[in-house]
């Protein structure tokens, strides 16, 4: 097997509206394809990262639980989105309120990154390039 890129990423929400508005208002991502799905009372929305190949599906459900976060559980741990500028993506950020942690630098590698939440805490990075 020979894999070739990241397909996509299944993130399910709890508020589709308020969610659906972060990540395309916010994050700038772009509607590939809405669909309702009657038959599960549910949402799937196919949202363009970037200009890379990689998607977002994301996910209503009635009622999902509610993420564990603390202590860190095994699994996903948090979905990391490539910048050119940290400093300006940071100030775009909190021009929008979303809470942003202090920048650091990774010391493998000597990039910098930082992390802020979804609208469900889910924990997002953003990594310098």
């Amino acid at each position: 097997m020979e894999i070739k890129a990241i397909h996509h990423v299944a993130i399910i929400c709890s508020d589709y509206e308020k969610s659906k508005k972060f990540y395309v208002e916010v994050l700038g991502c772009s509607t590939i394809k809405e669909t309702f799905r009657s038959e599960r009372n549910s949402y799937k929305l196919d949202l363009q990262v970037g200009n890379g190949s990689a998607m977002i599906e994301l996910f209503s459900f009635p009622h999902p639980p509610k993420r564990v976060n603390n202590p860190e559980a095994c699994g996903l741990r948090h979905l990391a989105f490539a910048v050119e500028d940290i400093e300006a993506s940071v100030a775009y950020l909190k021009s929008q309120q979303v809470e942003v942690e202090e920048i650091r630098l990774d010391e493998i590698t000597e990039k910098r990154f930082t992390f802020f939440r979804d609208p469900d805490n889910l924990p997002l990075e953003i990594y310098e390039i």
